[in-house]
């Protein structure tokens, strides 16, 4: 069962105003509706994830740990799910014998534009408050946090 979150005017103690906890919020509902919609798939949003990063070309997995900021650690049993379903598959890295570069099988290809159809459609559907200029206006006030340089 989940809990219904609350709105940001029931909220208490200042978080409603707190951009940390709106942005974390966002992130957990986003995430709710993107599982939901992925359960048919048998995939996850990490998952998911991981299976664009390989579907669009081979990466490597510390390339996908770094693009999902993730510790590499996680990723090992991720990819290892993804291969033990035959959706990717690890090939020896052109020019690092120690790297293994993840590609998408052409079932992996295939699950992804069927998983890529639901992802759009359930995060349609948590931005519906949103008008097309609104929305947009976000994906590019987000893409400028991430893209903004930082020390550390």
């Amino acid at each position: 069962m989940t809990h219904a979150i609350p709105s940001t005017d029931q909220v208490n103690g200042g978080l409603g105003d707190d951009i940390a906890y709106l942005l974390a919020i966002a992130r957990a509902i986003a995430t709710r509706r993107v599982n939901d919609a992925l359960r048919p798939t048998g995939l996850r949003g990490r998952t998911y994830a991981a299976l664009a990063l390989a579907a669009g070309g081979g990466v490597t997995q510390r390339e996908i740990a770094d693009t999902l900021a993730l510790n590499p650690s996680q990723i090992v049993p991720m990819v290892d799910e993804l291969a033990e379903q035959g959706l990717v598959e690890r090939l020896a890295h052109a020019s690092d014998r120690r790297a293994r570069v993840v590609t998408a099988t052409a079932e992996g290809r295939d699950l992804y534009d069927d998983a890529r159809s639901r992802v759009s459609d359930a995060l349609a559907d948590v931005l519906s408050g949103l008008d097309a200029a609104e929305r947009e206006t976000l994906h590019d006030l987000l893409r400028r946090v991430i893209d903004t340089p930082r020390e550390g």
